[in-house]
């Protein structure tokens, strides 16, 4: 592969695979198609500004003109779209955004990639597709798809597009599923770097419910190795899962993060449940494992430890996006909810 595109790649897991795969492959060239709603940020790749093997384009996956403008722009290799409105609080409040980009930007890419004759296009995912577990199983790429908030609802619809495209016009299409991420870059409304930026402050962390819901928690450079094996080495048409292998209830990493930091259990503070709440997630990788010879190489223990060294390394990053609109967000979903 000679060049490839990448959308969303101003967002965490984007902006992490970018970086990764520049590193990797001194031949590749990158397209970065961003069109910077409030979690893209331009900040995560200005180290790549300067870099002659990096283009980025300020557009919304849901104009057809621009994305066409772009994919004529080069011969493309492959199209990963990361691009998405990605937190379920937020599609609660109001669906809207999501249903537009998951579903209606989707279908923006896939008609563009088939015009000009994309090889390879990569869907980026989520578990949350799948619905919620019980206290025992796991994920498969065979699970039925039972979505459960209007984000997982939103995904779950792209998903099958990518899948109607490639039952329909045999387009080449491979999907990715994975499990919580975590690591650098991450937005501060998700749980692990927002529970990191309260607690070096001193402040309180909002814990749903009784903090039961169980997590399986992947780093996001583990993941991002994942993508690149599914993009190199996956068979079309097929759905890769990537898991970490690392399952723990909301309460137990909130009390981790508390000791880490040295902070007092008083700082945290229960919230009302989030409606319809998944209670377990959990991913059986074995298919990702034998097919594309990928694993995931982090334990928790030290992925956590080198996120919360980079958060409180990069304070002044967090600080410049814990304002304005998102502080609003904040009070808006959380203020009024203590139990």
């Amino acid at each position: 592969m000679q060049t490839i595109l990448v959308t969303g790649g101003c967002g965490f897991i984007g902006s992490n695979f970018i970086r990764m795969e520049l590193e990797k492959y001194p031949e590749l060239s990158i397209i970065n198609v961003d069109k910077l709603t409030y979690a893209g940020n331009p900040e995560n790749l200005a180290d790549l500004k300067d870099n002659p093997r990096y283009r980025f384009e300020k557009v919304d996956i849901c104009d057809r003109i621009e994305i066409e403008r772009v994919f004529g722009s080069a011969r493309i290799d492959a199209v990963l779209n990361f691009a998405a409105e990605s937190h379920v609080d937020r599609s609660i409040l109001d669906s809207g955004p999501f249903i537009t980009t998951n579903i209606i930007g989707t279908q923006t890419l896939l008609d563009a990639a088939r015009k000009f004759n994309i090889p390879r296009y990569l869907q980026v995912s989520t578990d949350e597709v799948y619905g919620s577990l019980g206290d025992t199983g796991f994920f498969t790429e065979e699970t039925p798809l039972a979505p459960n908030s209007p984000y997982s609802a939103s995904k779950t619809s792209a998903d099958l597009l990518v899948r109607a495209y490639y039952h329909t016009y045999h387009f080449p299409v491979i999907t990715t599923r994975c499990s919580n991420n975590y690591g650098p870059y991450q937005f501060p409304e998700k749980l692990i770097p927002l529970f990191i930026s309260n607690l070096s402050n001193n402040q309180q962390v909002p814990v749903y419910g009784q903090g039961t819901n169980i997590r399986d928690w992947i780093h996001v450079l583990d993941h991002c190795r994942g993508i690149d094996a599914a993009l190199r080495k996956g068979r079309v048409g097929e759905v890769y899962n990537f898991g970490g292998r690392c399952e723990m209830t909301n309460i137990a990493l909130t009390k981790l993060l508390l000791k880490l930091l040295g902070k007092p259990e008083s700082l945290i503070r229960y919230v009302a449940d989030r409606p319809g709440h998944d209670l377990r997630y959990a991913i059986d990788c074995a298919k990702a494992e034998k097919e594309l010879g990928w694993t995931p190489e982090y334990t928790f223990d030290r992925g956590i430890q080198e996120t919360i060294d980079w958060y409180l390394s990069h304070q002044d990053w967090v600080g410049r996006i814990r304002s304005g609109e998102y502080m609003k967000y904040y009070a808006e979903q959380y203020g009024n909810r203590l139990s």
